[in-house]
């Protein structure tokens, strides 16, 4: 399965440091936040993996090349400046992700998501995708979806948070050209369809979407 790492957002929240360097490339202890990702996919088997870029695009091939230093095969699919935003980043990139159902990892997470669950994970022919959910972080105490027998659902209660980790299957994104287009009202139509699945996990995670979650993300891994 190959997957998409999306790394093309601006990171306002961040900011200064995201005026210099790309969110997914700033340091947290030993590595950069992207690094951790890759090492984490790779060990699980992914080792075919396209990065979509805009913000200060041409950092990421000068740091990540080609993948040979993280045993894997590594690919970009540019955009312009500003971005596609996420539907449409993954829409640009799907020549490179081919027909079967690939992953999408954001790329300023942070988790020890064990990744080697999805390595085989195989969609049902009635689903267009699979989301992984997380317990509501201080930052997002309603949630977004809720999981109900196993199927992602758009109920008021006992919400989850996205993780930002998912399968999709291609099909998920047919008849949209590439364009700047958002998740949420391709997601919440494939809900309401009951074509998305999900699961919980109750490990390690962070989205490092400011300066102090990427603080405490760096006191936590220098230990």
């Amino acid at each position: 399965m190959k997957v998409i790492i999306l790394s093309a957002g601006r990171g306002e929240r961040l900011r200064p440091l995201t005026d210099k360097t790309p969110k997914p490339l700033l340091q947290a202890g030993e590595f950069r936040l992207i690094e951790y990702t890759i090492h984490s996919l790779v060990k699980a088997g992914f080792d075919d993996i396209v990065i979509n870029t805009a913000h200060l695009s041409d950092q990421f091939p000068e740091l990540l090349g080609c993948g040979d230093a993280y045993n894997a095969r590594i690919s970009y699919s540019p955009e312009q400046e500003g971005g596609l935003e996420t539907a449409g980043g993954i829409i640009n990139a799907l020549p490179l992700l081919g027909d079967e159902p690939f992953l999408v990892v954001n790329g300023d997470i942070w988790t020890d998501y064990p990744f080697e669950k999805l390595s085989q994970f195989t969609l049902k022919p009635s689903l267009l995708g699979h989301l992984v959910f997380v317990s509501n972080p201080e930052h997002n105490p309603e949630g977004d979806f809720s999981l109900r027998s196993g199927l992602v659902s758009i109920d008021d209660e006992d919400k989850l948070t996205f993780s930002g980790i998912s399968i999709y299957h291609p099909a998920f994104f047919a008849g949209y050209n590439v364009q700047r287009l958002a998740l949420k009202p391709l997601l919440l139509d494939a809900i309401k369809n009951q074509q998305i699945s999900g699961e919980h996990y109750q490990g390690q995670w962070s989205d490092i979407g400011t300066i102090k979650r990427l603080q405490a993300l760096t006191k936590q891994l220098n230990g």
